[in-house]
Order: C-alpha cells, then structure tokens, then sequence
C-alpha cells in the first residue's frame, strides 16, 4: 500500500526538531529545526498564538530545509515557548520549544527594581550608559569629598553606590556618608552623589557606582585617597625625632629573616570609629616605597612587607592604630641574618634619566663564583638592553636605554641565595610607575596609580594596544588613576599609561573565584506506562542552588558507553520522553544533573530502562522500476529516522538478518541494504518471468509497495554510441567495427546512404556481436559516410582517405631577403615528392602567375620568381605544402634612399668613460659611408673606432671623454643620419660617511667634520643650521682630494648646531654638541674649619671658581638662602662671597656653595657656630600617655636649669592644684599627676618653660565592651518565631548595645522585642515573613556582629491531586486540583509545552482550587498533563481514544478507452486504516498493472493499461464500512488522423519537416518516403511528442524528391516532397596555361559547388570521351581529367563545362632531353615539315 505519492506531495515532516534554550539577559538565542516537505512547506514562528515579524532583534535566517530564528539581546520578556509550524499543500506540521531568559544576579536583592512588564523586541529602549562617572580624588584628612555619577537608559535605572565591594550600609563607620539625588533640571537621566563629610584615613577605597535596570547593569569607580596632613618639622634639625607612640608595656616579639629574602607583618585591629593605622620603623613614621608595601589584605588585616632585606632593615617595627577612643600598639623586633659568605662591595643606590644609562656595579669574594642578576624576581639574561660584565671580582650590570618600567630593585645573587640589593630611579616625566603585574579576583576593584612629574598633563591608557574608555580614567594633579570594577576574564591583559615617549606597563590578571558546583537531584523515578512514552520525575537538589540552575536530561542506549544529551529544562518535577526523541529503536536508560554557572553536579541515573520506538515517515517512497532482462532492479525509500524495516516479495517476507539471499533455492537473488535514513532492495539478474513482482516495505507508521516489470531486451549498439571520425591515408588498412547488444544479430552496411556491395576491395564480416567493414587498401575515393543499420538504430562512420602529407625539405627557417628596385628575386621551396602540390601566399593572399610573378616546378624544386621588382612586391611569402609552410619575408629598398635606419636624428646622452655605439643601416652591403664629427671626417684610433657588419655602419667610443660632445654624421651620397652626443660628468656620491655623525666635544676643543667624496674635483659646500658657512678663524674649510674638512679650532657652545655637507647630488649630515667644562672650585681663601664667632659679629664666606660665569647656590642648613635681613651675596668675577653682617643664633649652622642646581654638581661647605647665651632648656620632653577609665595619669618632664620656673596647661587652660591634680618637683623633674582619669579628661597636656614648651597626649581608653558569641545564620519558614542571640565579655549598660538591620535601626514594630540575660542579649522576631529576610547586626561601640536571616516560603502541599482522564477523539477534558494555599500562580503544561489560555483550552483559578479545560482533542493530544507551581508539581495522563473508521466518500463509475489507466478513489475518515478493494466479490492483490495508494486520508486504485477484461463491478471496504459497488466500463480504441501531412517544396542541400497529429498518444507509426521505409540515420531523424509524429530530413539532395507517407494502423496521410536543383558553378579553376612535357602526363582539376554534380571535357570544342588516353575522376565536388602520354599534337585548349558555368587551360607540350641518333637521316613527309618549318 503506497503511503507518500501522489499528485498533492507528502505532508511536512520534522527531521531535527527546536531544542529549549537557556540563556542570559542581553545574550542571543538561536532556535533551529530541519523540515521537509514536497512542496517544499512554508515555515513561520509563533508566539503565544501570535505570528512574529522580523525585526531589529528578531530574524529567521533559512538554509534549505534548515529553518531557525535568531534572538539578538535577549530580554526577560522574550523568554516563552517558540513554535515553528510547516505547512504545504498536502499538510501541517508544527514544533515547539521554550526560551528561558536568565536576569544577571543582583549584588543586593533590595536594590532589585520591581517587577513589571518589559519591551519586546525593537520597542527602542536599552540597558545603562554612563553619561558622567565619579572622578579620583587625592584630599587631606577632615576635607569635604563629593563623588557625582549620572547614568542614562530607558527605563530610568535605578543608581546605588559600593565602597570596596560593600553596600554603604555595610560599611564599619559610614555616619558621615550623605546620598543626594540629582534634580531633573539638571540634566538627562538619573544622578546620585555621594557626599562624605570630614573625610578619615580609613575612608580611602574604591567607590563604585552602579547603575541598573530591566536591560541591563553598568557600573562606573572612582578612587578615593585620604592623607594626613604634614605636620611642622623641629625647629632644631639636629636634635633627634620625639617618639610618636608611648612606650611598649611588654617585650616586643622576635622575628628572623635571611637576608635578600622578604618580612612580613600584619596585624588586625576593629574599633569605632574606624581606627587609622600607622607604621613605625625605630621610632619613626614609616611611608611606603619600593621595597616596603603596606596595604590590607581580603580579610580586613594591615600589612607591611619588607622585601629583599637589608641588615640595615633591622629594628623595631611598631604598628599603631588609634581613633578617637584611643590607641593601641603592635610590635615585632626584625633580626637580620647574614650569610657567611658576602659581597666585598655590595651594590648602591644609583639613578638615571630616562633613554639613558644605569650602571650598577658590586664585587664577590673570588672571581670565580658565578652570579646572577634580578630584577625583582625576573632573572636577566645578557643582551643589548642589560649589558652584563665579569672583570675579575667586579661584576657590572649596565641597563641601556633606560624606561620608566626600568625603575625598581635589582640583585646580584652568587651561590647560596646570597644577594646583594639595589634601587635604581628612572629620573622622567613618570616619578611613580606601575607594578610589574597586578593580581585581582574575578569580580573585584582593579586600581592603577602613575605619579608625574608635571601636574596637569594628560596620559594614555590602553590595554594590548586598545584605548580604555574614558569613564574609568581620572587625572588630579601629578597623579592619574585608573580604576576597573567588577573585572571579567576579559579586562586581563597588558596595561598601559603613556606620557610623550614614556610608558609605564603592567600586567593584569584575573584569577578565577572557586564556587562549589551544585547538588544533584534527588528522588529520580521512572515512569513506563503509556506505549512508546516514558514518564521521568525528581525533586530538586537539598540544599537548593544559591544561583540559577537548569536540569540536563541525558540519554543512553543499553549496550552502548556514549550519553547523549536530550534536552534541558528549567523547573523540577517532571519530563515525558517520547519515542521521536530518540534516533532509532532500542532500549534506553536515563540521567539526569543539576548545572548552573559554578559547575554541574553528580548525575543521577533512572532505575531501569525503556524500549523506545522513533515514530518514522516516509520521506521519498518506492517507485515502480522497470529493467531488462538479466539486469539488476533496485528499489529504495528514504525515512525520517533511522528505524528498522521488513521487505516483502510477492507478499513473503524477506529475511533482513541475512543481507544477502535467494527467496528459495534456484531462485531471484536478492540483497537489503540500510545505510542511515535510507533503505535499499537490490534483486540480481531477473529474468522475464519474474515480471509483474510486488516489492513492499513495512516498519511501524509506514507501508509502501511498488512494482517490477521486465521488458525483453532490444538490440541496441554497444560502440560507438556517437559518430566517429577516421582519417586514412592512401593504401592504408581500414577497419570499422559496430558492436551489437546482440549475438549473431544480423546487420547491413551502407555508405553515403547506399548499400555496400563486397568485392575485394570492400570485405563484410561479422563475429558473435561484433560486424566489420574492412578495405584493404584504401584509396581516396573511398572517403565518404559509413552507416551500420539493424532494427532501426545505427552506428556512424566518417572515413577520409587522403594522400599522405607533404613535408618541406628546403628551407626549414625563415628566409630574409634584402631586394632593391628592379633587381630579380627568387623564392625556392624543394618538397619531398614530386608530384606534391603547393600554393603561393602573398601577405595571406593567394599568388596568381602573371608577367610580374613566374611559378616554376621543377621535380621536388617548387619556385616563385619576382623578374623585376618593385617596393610593392615586398611582403610576407609562404609556400604552403600540405600542413607546412616555408616563410619569406622580401624587402625592396628603393634607391632613392640608401639609409634604411635612422629615419631621423638621433640625440645621445652619455657620462664621462661610458661606452658609446652609434649605429646606422644601409639596404645594401656594399655600400661605403663616411663618418664625420662637426663637420670633420673622423679618424679611426683607440679612442674612435669604426665597424661594418652587413649592411650595418658602427662609430663606436669605447670610453667616451667630455671633448667627445658633438654632432656625428653618417654620410652616403646626398644622404646622411645624424647622432648628436652629449657627454656631462658623472654624479657626485659621499662615500664616507654614510649615516649621520654626532660629535660632542667641550668648550675649547678642536672639531674636525670629514667628509669623502667619490670625485676629488667635485664642488662642495658646507651649511650650519640652514645657512651657508663662511671660513674665519673660528671656522677653517679644507680640501685634501675626495676629502673636505670643516675644522672648529677652538668650539665653543654657540659652535653646535647642524652641519651639512652638500656635494650637489648627495650630502652629509654631522650634529655637533659643545658644552662648558664642569665648574671646579680653586684655591680656597677661607679655612674650611668650623667658624666661631660672637653674637652681632660680621662673617664673611668666600670661594673661587673655575669659570667666571658659573651660576651658583647657597644654601644654609640645606635652605636656599635668600638676601636680606643682614645677609648679603655678591659675584666678584670666578669669586663667589656671602655676608652677614651681624651674626645671631639664627645664623649658625652649615653653609653650602653648589655650583649650579643639578644633583652631584660641586659643593663647598662652611661651618659657622654662634656662641648663644644661657637659656632655659628641656632636658627630657613628655610622653603621649593611654590610660584605662579611673586610672592615674602621671606626666614627667626634665628642665634646665632645675630652677627655672614651669607652667602645666592642659587643653590650652592653665592647671591648678586640687583633689584630682597633684603637681610636684624633684630636682630638675616636673612631675602633673591627674587621679582617677575620666573620658572627658582626654586632652593634650603641655609644660611650658621660658620660651620653649613640650606637648603630649592623653587617651583615657574606655573599657571595650566585645562580643564572646556572635551571630548565627539563621535559616527559616514563613510564619515561624526566629531568636537571634550574642554573649558580650561583660555585662553591659542597658543600651550598650544596639540591634540593626542593613545598617539602619530596627524599625518599630509589634513582633520585634529585645532582651538582655547578663551577658545575653536577645533579638525575637515573631511570625517572620518573607520582607524580614536581610542581614541583621548587633553593635557596641568596640565591636559588630552580622548575620542573614534566610526566610523561605511556606511550602505547598496538594489536598486533592489531578486525575487521569480518558476520552473519545474530539471530546473535552477536564482536570482539577486543589492546594493547601490560596492565590498561588502555576503553569499548566502537556508533554512539557505550557499551556495558554485559547479557543481549545481554557485556565480557571478560584482560590484553593485550579481547573483546566481542554477542548477538541486529537490522537496526538495523548500525553502527560502537569501543574507546576514553585517547587510543586502534579501530573496525569490525557488518554485520547480513537474514533472507529467510516467511508467519507466512496468511489464513482468510470468509462476508460483501450489502453488507459482507470483510477478509482475513496475518502476515509482517519488516515490510518487499511482498505480492501474487490472486483467481482473477489479481494484485489497488487501487481504491475494493479496498484493500491494511500494519500493521508485518501485511499485510491489505479488499472494500468485496462483491458476489455477489466470490465465488472469494484468495491472497497475497511472494516465493517463499504462502498460501492462501481461499474468500469472499457471501449475499443480508434487511431484517426487530425492533421494531415503537407507537401514540402525545398532546394538542394536544404532540409525538410513533416508532421502528422492522431487522435491517440500510445500509436506507432511508420514513414516511408517513395515507397520505400525510412529508418533514422545521418539525414534521417524521426521522433513522436504526444500524439504529433515528426519527421525530419537533412540535407536533400535531388533523387530524394518523392511521396512522403505516414501510417499508424489503419489511418495514413500522404504529402509530396520537392526538391529544387541548385544551378552547378566553378569554385576552383585550373590554370590558364600548363606546360608538360612530351610522354608525361597532365592532369587538370575544376571544383565545383556541390557533390554529385556532372560536368563535361571538351578539346578544341570537341566533347572527350573516357578511355586509354583520358581518364576522368570525380571525389566529392572534384573533378580531374587525366591525359597519359603526352604527345605534341595533344597541345591545344581545354574546356570544362559544369551546368552554365565554364573554364578554359591552354596545355603547351614542351619537347623532352635530346636522345642520340641511331640511324641516318631520311626524307621526311612534307607536309610534316611544314608544320615543323610553321
């Protein structure tokens, strides 16, 4: 039964379909499926039940049978179920699948905006773009900092701002930050400042921006860095630092460290406010550099590392951390240890301008220990850049070209790790580079810092060579940051800042954050109780995933190791797997995992397995196959999935284990093949017996038959299958060989259409299926058209005989030949046969004998004779002898002019020693010429030579010579060619130097600029900046041969510049420095001892330099000095002097003499001491004290003298005596004792003594109250009572501490209540709902706890599931739920599509209960109905049971004639069914002439070729449902002739057309064409279109005009065919005159216009008869006359007539070579001596 032709195609059908797809916001989606169809269908997409357009976002790209749909910046509203729906004419087929559209998660749900309806694709509307971004910030501690971001988008985004990763809430002290929204008149989009007031230390971080709403997230970061202020420096410079932290209480901790490796401290300190750290280093403030980095770690902990350590590294390293409570202490003591093996000298310091030179230098005990240099931790190897030097012990780094990110620390490391440790400084427009690499967690801040030189100045920021945008860059002054927050894999990479030529690079890298992947499923099921289905359910992973996860089904057929994804899917409960969801029948087992972002969990596996069946269409079905006898028959469909099959033959079932094999023994052999999609039925060999087969094939959903039918092989030719061509030469063998299908099949021979006739000549033989036609020796009549003819097919020869081919002997080259006016030429050519024809060509024309061009034969020597020539006879000759040519090329010269070349004068241009060669061409060799120069006949010489060549003149100078310039003539009679010769010296080239010279000399220094030239005679001229020089005493030219000078006797600064030497063609270019020598100091007139003088003394400074004009700078006590107040300086020529002329105590200390302000430049120092008077001094300063709360506080001060009188003040205020201060005295102490020490006694204390004070500080440290136990996470249902609950280290006041919410005060409310037990405090939150999830702290004023109150909600349950359904096929289901919670939102879904409410199925909600109603209902709608809400799901089957099958439309009776098909038709109500016809009551099989379809619900009978027994009555039924019966009755045929032959009248050579129409399409007929039949050949073609005969006919000749007569059966028609006779012309004539010579023979040949064509001989008018004498030949169109044995009186005129047309040769007979005379002379006959004598 066929289930896929027809006239109407086959329905579409899914090969591949839409998988779901599961992606992030702003990503692309890409659905794809493969449909077919015939006619190929029309695919569109839906959504919700509407059709979508193509749009900006939205395409459907195509590709054959592939169809997908592009989602571009997918959105939370795109997310649904897409369905793909084919439809053609014969049908409809739809597929569906889900888009899950994932929201990035939020840093804080709070800030999540709220949920409402999105754009769809192409509304216009985007994620946020930042408009303006927050700008890094350098400010002093206690400065006012705002920070300003505006963002756009639609909608509006939502702004909040982030310090290092945490909400502002969540910062340890953020009272002091202010937000402040911006207005509208302010500009486009939305603002948020950020406002801290009075910044601290501890507010310095990265502050972030972010900006967000339903498209997207952007965010922007700014730096913040909060300095101390500097504080005063002392005003002794030489009296030592004051302490700035008090005492250690206990003995600090010990750490030892190998020297060259790193230390590292770190300490951890909480307070509130927040505490400022500083770092102390043997008392003293320690600031970060290169090889000390203080910064705080990820877990909140201050670190200061020292690397690569010093034995002067060691100390004491103190840790000071204080806020406005007070202050506490850290402290660690540093031990260096020294290896026994060190450095003699170990590296310094050095530094070093930028693009130049570093050299770093260190020396090792013994030469032969090998080292090693460091940068940092980069080992450098020698090369250009780090030049690397061993000279005995010293080892010598040298950096060229230095850069900014040459700055750092370098080591020499020998064996042992021993290292010795340097700082280079890149002096540059960068002072502070970036580090070699930074490593940042995905996720965090990235900040980048480059200090300048120059405020103000603008930098590049680029990342592997890409500009970074501008939001992220900030500039203020000499500092420029670089801040990236939240980075991605992507920002990694090669950073960089460039300044000018300066660059600074780092290398950024992203490390991954580690995230445990997420649980499995649990409680996986397997389900198998709907045929070809299976039902998969789990419940979701415990605990569940903290981000977006999906499930991902995996698939597995038994027996193989290979799982295979199926599909994923987004919410927990169940799948149902249909058949079609696997590739080809077998048993399948099931997995399943749980996969998000962080990974994918353990799969879980189904219990059991399950025999899935793919449900198979049919894509291309059998087709009836007809074969000949002895062939092979092949049968073939192609399926929609890769399936198991059965054949059938004849109705018996063919073995599909057994690929190869008979249906019984001695009988058809058969073979089944399967390769993927497509099944094959090969059977070997049938024979004619096995006509009328039926071959079905059977799988599940698809049957389809067809037929075999064998026809008895006709004979056909094997070879050749096309018209051959054969070329022979004379006497040659020829064979032609036909190969029939047949053996001993007989065949008949003909030639130019008539029938061959065997004789010895031609021999016919014919051998099994081979037939040859064989001529011996062939000649060149025997060229035409051969033709083997059987049973009206033919096989085409094309022979052509002709003579072998000529070859040329003499000349083989091309011939040149040189001519003048009238001189005779000949043209020889000898051939290699005697009798060769050849023709003369004249410039492609053929040559025609005449009185000016004599054609000569002689034997093989053929000859063209020009008498007297002319300048038109030259040319181009050829004499053409068969397939080759002789060429000639003639040349006739006039003599007019003998000067063949130059036509005119020649100019010649030359350099000094070049050869020159003038050349001029005469048309005769003979000629003489005579050269003159100017005028002059020249004389040959060395220098002039003269050749002759031919018919070539040469005046040749080998090397020529200025004086050679002239105009040369080459003279012959009145005519002359004229050269004209200029010669002009060579250029001039600088051979030395090359490149251009630098030369840096000083002052006074001689300066020699050398430059060599390539001719010594060559001009120069020497420039300086621009200008021409002049010679003077300060600047000397000299000239030496090739070499010039430029000498500078004696250079001086204003001498540099840039010098060019000019040779014209060429130049040098030299760059000449001069600077001042360095400045010494000379003899000095003062001592340098120390200078003591009175008080109101004058002092005099004075020193000598070496250079009068040498700039100069005093300073005193490292300060520039200034005039004024006593103070003088003068300049007294190289005398340098400084006054003052009244000494003071303000005027001692240390005077310096620098010559110039460059670093190292020169120096002279002076010591002045001024002897002071007796003054109250402190001998010891007070110490900054911290006391606990109730302490005593005691400060202590030493003065002197002991007597001196003292003043306590404390906050400013003067102390007095009383219960609380005690004041006292001992010697030269001075004791303040404050009792019992409040908070508000904290202060700064001060002891004043004569004019001098000391200072100190009093912390009174509250007792801290901390916390012992602190929060908890806290997990819990909505509706439950929640306690949270901290243990403090002591008992509080009430109040001491505070419970808060994200930072802020718990709002009030009824179910929030607070308790304290002692040292418990309680937090009770009573029924919690899901707005109390949030973090939740308790604070005292010296420590925080915090906690997340997790709050899930109350779970669902089910108090009446969902029910299995059974109905009849286009009825309505109703299935019904009810769940313990009311206003619950769920999805209803069939086979895991969602359902939405439409005219089929409709949604119901009423509080506890849901209903879903489905109408209309197919077959197909069977499946798994489920309800999901949240984690909930409930499921049951929709059984949908089949309607019994009826006859819609049965079938008609039919009248079919003779010969026809009869196809009879009837409609069913469901496709599938089986239909039996009958004929007569009996039941029809199929066969080849009975065929049984089947076209979705149509089921048809089609009657090949009906015959009278045919005729009766046919019915179908199926079931217990029939129709009929029908009547087919079958008429005789009759063949009529509706269009009758016409007559043809045609001329010769022409073709004609006849064509008859019939009434019927299955005639044969027959032609026949003056009674006698025609068969297709070369002239004949016949062919029949429908029911029109045609028959065509080529090339007529005259004897084929006739009757023309077509016959089909009984009726023919008759036409005449008249063929017109064209009038017979000459194409080709002999010659005019042939001369031959006596006993030979003579042979004249006409052509004519056609073939076959008569002509007529004729002598003297009389007509000539064939015989011994003449003998005519015609070939083709060609016709010859042959005279043997030429006698005298055969002279005379010659005549042949064709048609109309003649032409006329006149043969002369030339007496042959005289023969010797035997016998005497005799009386001749007179009358033949009067012919001779006329």
């Amino acid at each position: 039964m066929k289930a896929s032709s027809g006239d109407q195609g086959s329905p579409p059908c899914f090969l591949r379909f839409p998988r779901p797809v599961r992606v992030v916001s702003g990503a692309e989606a890409e659905l794809k499926c493969v449909v077919l169809g015939e006619p190929p269908p029309v695919v569109v997409w839906e959504k919700g039940g509407q059709q979508l357009a193509a749009s900006e976002r939205l395409s459907f790209p195509a590709d054959g049978a592939e169809h997908g749909l592009l989602l571009t910046a997918a959105l939370p509203t795109d997310a649904g179920v897409y369905v793909c729906r084919a439809r053609n004419a014969a049908g409809e087929a739809y597929a569906a699948a889900a888009v899950t559209v994932l929201e990035p998660p939020a840093s804080d749900p709070e800030l999540q905006p709220a949920e409402r309806p999105l754009p769809s694709p192409g509304s216009g509307e985007g994620a946020p773009v930042f408009l303006t971004g927050p700008r890094s910030q350098w400010v002093l501690r206690g400065a006012e900092v705002v920070l300003t971001c505006r963002a756009g988008g639609l909608p509006e985004p939502t702004l909040y701002w982030e310090k290092d990763g945490m909400a502002l809430d969540e910062v340890w002290d953020s009272s002091h930050f202010a937000l402040q929204p911006g207005r509208a008149e302010d500009g486009p989009g939305a603002s948020l400042a950020l406002r801290i007031l009075a910044a601290r230390l501890p507010d310095s971080g990265v502050y972030v921006c972010h900006a967000r709403n339903a498209h997207g997230h952007a965010q922007a970061g700014a730096l913040l860095q909060v300095h101390q202020p500097p504080e005063s420096p002392p005003a002794d410079p030489d009296e030592a630092p004051a302490p700035v932290v008090e005492p250690l209480k206990c003995a600090p901790k010990t750490f030892w460290v190998n020297e060259g490796k790193h230390a590292k401290f770190r300490c951890y300190v909480m307070g509130k406010p927040e505490p400022e750290i500083e770092w102390h280093w043997e008392g003293r403030p320690l600031l970060p550099d290169r090889r000390r980095l203080m910064y705080r770690d990820r877990d909140g902990g201050f670190v200061l590392k020292v690397l690569y350590c010093q034995a002067k590294d060691r100390g004491l390293y103190v840790c000071a951390a204080r806020n406005s409570a007070g202050q506490t202490l850290s402290a660690v003591q540093l031990h260096v240890k020294e290896p026994r093996l060190r450095f003699t000298r170990p590296l310094q310091d050095v530094e070093g301008r930028e693009h130049g030179i570093a050299v770093l230098e260190c020396k090792v005990p013994n030469s032969r220990i090998p080292t090693a240099w460091f940068r940092e931790d980069q080992r450098l190897l020698p090369c250009r850049k780090y030049e690397q030097i061993e000279e005995g012990t010293v080892r010598r780094l040298i950096i060229h070209r230095l850069k900014a990110d040459d700055d750092g620390i370098y080591l020499c490391e020998m064996r042992g790790r021993v290292r010795t440790v340097a700082n280079v400084t890149v002096k540059g427009p960068i002072l502070k580079r970036l580090p070699r690499k930074l490593d940042v967690l995905e996720g965090e801040n990235a900040v980048l810092l480059v200090e300048t030189l120059e405020a103000g100045v603008e930098g590049r920021w680029s990342r592997d060579g890409e500009e970074l945008p501008v939001i992220c860059q900030s500039s203020s002054g000499h500092m420029h940051a670089l801040v990236l927050p939240g980075v991605t894999r992507e920002d990694a990479g090669e950073v960089t800042f460039s300044l000018g030529n300066s660059r600074t690079t780092t290398l950024l890298r992203v490390k991954c954050v580690k995230h445990s992947p997420p649980g499995p499923p649990i409680l996986a099921e397997m389900f198998k109780g709907h045929k070809n289905t299976v039902l998969l359910t789990w419940k979701p992973p415990e605990p569940a995933p903290e981000t977006p996860f999906i499930y991902r089904l995996e698939r597995q057929e038994v027996g193989s190791e290979d799982w295979i994804q199926c599909f994923s899917i987004e919410k927990a409960g169940a799948v149902e797997v249909p058949g079609d969801c696997v590739p080809s029948e077998g048993d399948y087992r099931f997995r399943i995992c749980t996969v998000s972002g962080h990974g994918r969990s353990p799969h879980v596996v189904f219990h059991g397995s399950a025999h899935l069946v793919p449900t198979a269409r049919l894509v291309a079905g059998l087709e009836d196959v007809q074969v000949y006898d002895g062939e092979d028959a092949v049968f073939s469909l192609d399926l929609s999935t890769i399936i198991q099959g059965t054949w059938f033959l004849n109705g018996e079932e063919l073995k599909s284990n057994e690929p190869e094999g008979q249906v019984e023994p001695g009988a058809l052999r058969y073979r089944i093949e399967q390769k993927g999609l497509q099944h094959r039925l090969i059977l070997h060999a049938v024979k004619h017996q096995d006509s009328g087969a039926l071959v079905g094939f059977s799988c599940p959903g698809v049957q389809d038959s067809a037929a075999l039918t064998i026809q008895e092989s006709p004979v056909h030719i094997l070879s050749p299958q096309d018209r051959v061509s054969l070329t022979f030469t004379t006497s040659e063998r020829v064979v032609l060989t036909c190969e029939l299908s047949r053996v001993d099949f007989p065949a008949t021979w003909y030639k130019d259409g008539q029938k061959v006739e065997e004789s010895e000549l031609l021999v016919v033989k014919m051998d099994g299926r081979k037939h040859r036609l064989i001529l011996p020796e062939a000649k060149v009549q025997d060229s035409g058209e051969f033709e083997c003819r059987t049973e009206g097919v033919s096989a085409f020869f094309g022979v052509t005989v002709q003579d072998p081919p000529v070859h040329i002997v003499d000349p083989r080259e091309h011939v040149f030949v040189h001519a003048i006016t009238s001189e005779c030429v000949m043209l020889a050519c000898e051939v290699d046969r005697e009798d060769a024809p050849v023709r003369w060509y004249k410039d492609g024309q053929e040559v025609e004998e005449s009185d000016f061009v004599v054609l000569e034969n002689e034997g093989p020597h053929r000859r063209l004779v020009l008498p007297a020539t002319q300048p038109s006879d030259g040319g181009e000759f050829q004499c053409v002898a068969g397939d080759e040519c002789a060429y000639f090329t003639v040349t006739i010269t006039d003599v007019s002019s003998w000067i063949v070349y130059p036509s005119g004068k020649v100019y010649v241009a030359a350099v000094r020693l070049e050869r020159v060669v003038l050349t001029c061409e005469l048309c005769r060799p003979w000629a003489e010429v005579r050269w003159t120069k100017d005028g002059e006949e020249v004389v040959e010489s060395p220098a002039l030579l003269l050749q002759k060549e031919d018919t070539v003149r040469r005046l040749v100078l080998p090397a020529v010579q200025l004086e050679d310039s002239g105009e040369y003539l080459c003279e012959i009679d009145d005519e002359s060619a004229s050269f004209t010769v200029t010669v002009t010296e060579p250029p001039v080239r600088i051979i030395y130097p090359r490149d251009e010279v630098t030369l840096i000399a000083v002052t006074l220094e001689c300066v020699v600029l050398m430059c060599e030239l390539s001719r010594e005679d060559a001009p120069v001229r020497w420039y300086k900046d621009g200008l021409e020089v002049e010679e003077s005493e300060a600047l000397v030219l000299e000239r030496d041969g090739p070499r010039c000078r430029l000498v500078l006797p004696a250079a001086q600064p204003e001498d540099g510049g840039e010098f060019v030497c000019d040779a014209g063609d060429d130049s040098a270019f030299f760059t000449v420095t001069v600077t001042e020598p360095p400045v010494q100091f000379l003899a000095l007139e003062t001592t340098p001892s120390p200078l003591c003088v009175a008080p109101g003394e004058p002092v005099v400074l004075s020193c000598e330099l070496s250079r009068a004009g040498a700039p100069v700078v005093w300073s005193h006590n490292g300060r520039p000095v200034q005039e004024g107040e006593g103070l003088e300086l003068h300049a007294e020529g190289p005398r340098r002097v400084l006054c003052i002329q009244a000494a003071g105590p303000a005027h001692a200390g240390l005077y310096t003499c620098q010559s110039g302000a460059a670093p190292g430049a020169p120096s002279l120092s002076f010591t002045v001491q001024v002897a002071e008077p007796l003054l109250v001094k402190l001998v010891s300063e007070l110490t900054p004290l911290t006391v606990h709360e109730g302490d005593d506080a005691t400060f202590r001060c030493e003065v002197s003298p002991p007597d001196a009188d003292v003043t306590w003040l404390r906050n400013g205020a003067v102390v007095t005596p009383g219960p609380q201060v005690e004041m006292a005295q001992n010697g030269s102490s001075r004791i303040l004792t404050l009792r019992g020490c409040q908070l508000g006694d904290a202060g700064t204390v001060t002891l004043r003594a004569g004019s001098t004070a000391t200072s100190a500080r009093l912390h009174v440290r509250e007792t801290e109250l901390l916390f012992l136990r602190r929060l908890q996470d806290v997990r819990a249902e909505e509706g439950q009572d929640v306690c949270l609950e901290v243990e403090t280290g002591r008992v509080g006041a009430a109040g001491a501490v505070r419970w808060v919410r994200g930072g802020q005060p718990l709002p009030h409310d009824s179910r929030l209540s607070m308790a304290q037990d002692g040292h418990i405090h309680r937090l009770f939150i009573h029924g919690v709902i899901l707005a109390d999830q949030g973090t939740y702290g308790c604070e005292s004023h010296h420590d925080r706890t915090l906690a997340r109150l997790s709050v899930r909600p109350r779970q669902l349950r089910v108090l009446r599931p969902l029910e299995d359904v059974t109905i009849s096929e286009g009825g309505s289901a109703t299935f019904q739920l009810e769940l313990s919670q009311e206003g619950v939102t769920g999805e209803w879904a069939r086979g895991g599509v969602q359902l939405y409410p439409g005219p089929k199925c409709h949604i119901h909600s009423d509080g506890h209960r849901h209903r879903l109603v489905l109408n209309g209902l197919g077959l197909a709608d069977s499946g798994c109905v489920s309800f999901t809400a949240d984690s909930l799901r409930c499921a049951a089957r929709l059984i949908v049971r089949e309607v019994p099958v009826t006859i819609v439309r049965g079938p008609h009776d039919l009248e079919v004639t003779e010969g026809d098909t009869a196809t009879f038709e009837c409609e069913l109500s469901q496709a599938l069914a089986d239909v039996t016809w009958e004929k007569d009551g009996n039941a029809l099989t199929p066969s080849p002439r009975l065929r049984l379809q089947a076209l979705g619900t149509r089921r048809l009978l089609q009657l090949r070729r009906c015959g009278p027994s045919d005729a009766g009555t046919y019915s179908c039924a199926v079931g217990t449902a029939r129709a009929g019966p029908v009547r087919l009755t079958v008429r005789e045929r009759t063949v009529a002739v509706l269009s009758e032959l016409r007559s043809v009248s045609a001329r010769e050579g022409d073709g004609a057309t006849f064509e008859c129409t019939v009434s019927e399409v299955e005639t044969t007929g027959r032609w026949e064409l003056g009674g006698r039949p025609l068969r297709p050949g070369a002239r004949v073609r016949i062919r029949q279109e429908g029911k029109k005969h045609i028959l065509v006919l080529s090339e007529l000749r005259a004897e084929d005009a006739g009757e023309v007569r077509f016959q089909a059966g009984p009726a023919q028609s008759l036409a005449l065919l008249e063929v017109e006779a064209l009038p017979l012309q000459m194409c080709r004539h002999p010659p005019r005159e042939k001369t031959v010579l006596v006993g030979r023979r003579a042979v004249l040949e006409v052509t004519v216009s056609r073939s076959g064509g008569h002509v007529c001989w004729l002598r003297e008018g009389a007509e000539l008869c064939p015989g011994d004498k003449y003998e005519m030949r015609s070939h083709g169109p060609t016709h010859s006359l042959v005279i043997h044995d030429v006698r005298p009186e055969d002279q005379g005129t010659y005549c042949c007539q064709a048609g109309q047309d003649s032409t006329h040769t006149r043969l002369l007979v030339e007496a042959g070579p005289a023969k010797p005379l035997v016998h005497g002379l005799r009386c001749m006959d007179k009358q033949f001596m009067d012919k001779q004598a006329f």
